[in-house]
């Protein structure tokens, strides 16, 4: 299989792993006894978005470099989440778009031209794009929804970050 269909793989377990956080963050706030939708508006910094924004843009890089690479039409998210349930909906929603997507779908992706809405008039070789910006970017907001949630007190550790590893016996 490809870099590219497996990076695109890697990153539907990360958006799972997003959606477990929300709900460790949830039993969280159940046990301390205050709204979760609190935690949506937290941040780590005056100038950064806060979680409920971390969310959406984790789910839309996710979204947006597997459609790129495969040449597929991403759904479309009006970016109107409110409540925790409506983030996860978003989150599921991601999902069940990188579920519909197949190795196949991701050929040629690496030599693949992208056009970025941002950059008129230029592009980006696919594996360019993937590991200079899709990626990168990626991560980014998925950390800091991580370090919000911790910052907050969500009993969080690095095997919730990493989540389940392929292993197998020598």
């Amino acid at each position: 299989m490809s870099f590219v269909y497996e990076s695109v793989q890697e990153q539907k377990k990360m958006v799972r792993q997003l959606d477990a956080w929300i709900e460790k963050g949830v039993a969280f706030a159940k046990a301390k006894s205050f709204d979760p939708g609190v935690l949506l508006a937290a941040r780590l910094a005056p100038d950064q978005y806060p979680l409920l924004r971390q969310a959406q843009a984790v789910c839309d890089n996710a979204k947006f470099a597997a459609a790129r690479l495969s040449s597929k039409e991403a759904p479309k998210h009006p970016d109107t989440e409110q409540t925790v349930d409506d983030v996860r909906a978003r989150i599921a929603a991601c999902l069940a778009f990188l579920e519909t997507l197949e190795p196949a779908d991701f050929e040629g992706a690496e030599a693949r031209l992208i056009e970025l809405p941002f950059m008129p008039g230029k592009v980006i070789k696919g594996n360019d794009y993937l590991t200079e910006m899709a990626l990168p970017n990626f991560y980014f907001h998925l950390t800091t929804a991580y370090a919000i949630l911790r910052h907050n007190g969500v009993d969080l550790g690095k095997a919730d970050f990493i989540g389940s590893m392929k292993m197998q016996d020598k």
